[in-house]
């Protein structure tokens, strides 16, 4: 049996109150709620912009848009063996993409939907929920893409929950519990827009923009 009734009102306090959902798979009807000790962030000014993914957005070959396939990206980032995304979740993401505080970033190759992030908006905090890859870096470009669109939308925090291997290797921190909630509340006082006035910006922007902003990581990673 499904547990208490969440309503999307419901889930965007837990947001503002630094938790989570997640589930135990596709089709478990439990909601569990998710406190880390500590929190995984990607810093919106230290994005690590290798020379190879540099090079790859230049180059082009691809399209990025925002909410034009909200669902295709949920549903593509579900699909693995082992997924906290349960229909239940989806669909209560859903009811947030109406409300205007759900959004995504989607990297199409012609007709495919190559790769895409997905979060949750609110003030000025990008709550990141997950992201896929069916081709060589699409996941990586979309990150690249979701950074950058942020900081132009004047958003404060990128919250990405845990810290991975991979979000690693692209700038992302770890930081405790308690620093995490005074980041939290700082960027709930600001407001952003996910979409800004005037984008979106030529690849080659991109590149350039990112990769000026994360010369210190440059200089202490490899790409």
């Amino acid at each position: 049996m499904p547990g208490p009734k969440i309503t999307p009102e419901i889930l965007l306090r837990a947001y503002a109150m630094g938790i989570f959902p997640m589930a135990d798979g596709r089709d478990d009807p439990e909601i569990h709620w998710i406190d880390p000790r500590h929190r995984g962030i990607m810093p919106l000014d230290g994005f690590h912009l290798s020379r190879t993914l540099a090079r790859h957005i230049r180059q082009g070959g691809f399209q990025v848009t925002a909410d034009r396939d909200f669902t295709g990206v949920v549903e593509a980032c579900a699909e693995r063996e082992e997924t906290w995304i349960s229909q239940r979740i989806q669909t209560l993401y859903e009811s947030l993409r109406a409300l205007g505080h759900a959004h995504s970033i989607e990297v199409w190759k012609g007709d495919m939907l190559a790769g895409g992030v997905y979060g949750v908006t609110l003030g000025g905090a990008f709550f990141g929920e997950s992201m896929f890859s069916r081709r060589t870096d699409a996941s990586k470009i979309a990150l690249a893409y979701t950074v950058h669109r942020l900081r132009a939308g004047g958003f404060q925090l990128f919250d990405t929950q845990f810290l991975t291997p991979h979000l690693a290797s692209l700038g992302g921190v770890e930081i405790p519990r308690a620093e995490y909630r005074d980041r939290l509340a700082a960027a709930l006082g600001q407001s952003a827009e996910f979409a800004p006035e005037g984008y979106p910006p030529e690849p080659s922007e991109v590149a350039v923009s990112l990769a000026a902003s994360g010369r210190t990581q440059d200089r202490t990673q490899t790409s």
